[in-house]
């Protein structure tokens, strides 16, 4: 299968080229293809002639978006308009990944598909848009969403390995409660929904749930580093975006339709601080 990956510099782009297997990958990163430019998309999709393209590219400072919300409106739901059009005018499948920033984080239980979205952040809005355009453009689509992902890049969990370094005792936020995913598992359901055509819209995110608090504490029991953390409140760290109290996101239709790849949140990290420690040996 021949597979065009947009955002391929990022996070999930690098895990999706990884896991790629026998498909032959285009990748595209941001000087590569402008999202945002409708013709520049149509006449990439076009010569490339892909069967899917997995759509990771995307505005994903969520702060940042606050202040910008033209710039985020432009990548998230124009890039995903774009994107959609293409791929309907040359027949390609598309994966497009969206966020648990979608939900307002204020149910109590898991997020399924089907729930009611009240986005609270320019970010979420716009991710959210970017879903309903692919929607209304395109029949055979994945929105796949997921939250709180670490991978090939800047993380929580490479931040609080370095932070370790240097201090002996960190404070982190211990009221808002999601999942720790891994790419490599978001990478993995990808693959598995496009060998399918179990078209419509999933959660991926690593099983079980745990707020900043407890991630943190599993990353230095893991990587055996005497760290103190102290829990503090949201409240205690204003940012410019609302953050969700709880996004747990529950992968409902993963299960009912392709099958859950998807591994407990400390065994996703176990796996993952493992490779960061081999790293720097």
């Amino acid at each position: 299968m021949k597979i065009l990956v947009t955002g391929a510099k990022g996070q999930l782009g690098i895990e999706v080229a990884k896991q790629s297997g026998e498909h032959d990958l285009i990748l595209a990163g941001r000087e590569d293809l402008d999202i945002t430019d409708a013709w520049q998309v149509s006449s990439c999709l076009r010569e490339v002639k892909p069967d899917a393209v997995i759509h990771c590219a995307a505005y994903t400072n969520v702060d940042g978006a606050e202040s910008d919300e033209d710039g985020a409106f432009q990548v998230n739901a124009v890039g995903a308009q774009n994107m959609a059009a293409g791929c309907l005018e040359t027949g390609a499948r598309l994966v497009y990944v969206s966020t648990d920033y979608v939900f307002d984080g204020t149910k109590q239980g898991l997020y399924r598909e089907f729930d009611s979205v009240n986005p609270q952040t320019v970010y979420g809005q716009t991710k959210w848009q970017g879903e309903e355009l692919v929607r209304q453009i395109l029949g055979r689509h994945y929105v796949v969403r997921t939250a709180w992902l670490y991978g090939e890049g800047k993380n929580f969990v490479r931040t609080m390995l370095q932070l370790a370094e240097k201090q002996h005792t960190l404070r982190v936020v211990a009221d808002q409660v999601g999942t720790p995913t891994s790419t490599v598992d978001v990478a993995r359901a990808i693959y598995r929904l496009l060998d399918s055509d179990a078209y419509g819209t999933y959660h991926a995110s690593c099983q079980g749930q745990c707020s900043w608090y407890d991630f943190a504490c599993e990353i230095f029991r893991q990587a055996g580093k005497q760290v103190q953390v102290l829990p503090v409140t949201t409240a205690e760290f204003p940012r410019p975006a609302k953050r969700p109290a709880y996004s747990v996101l529950d992968n409902y239709m993963l299960r009912m339709t392709v099958g859950d790849p998807m591994r407990s949140w400390q065994e996703a990290l176990a796996e993952y601080i493992q490779l960061e420690l081999n790293r720097k040996v």
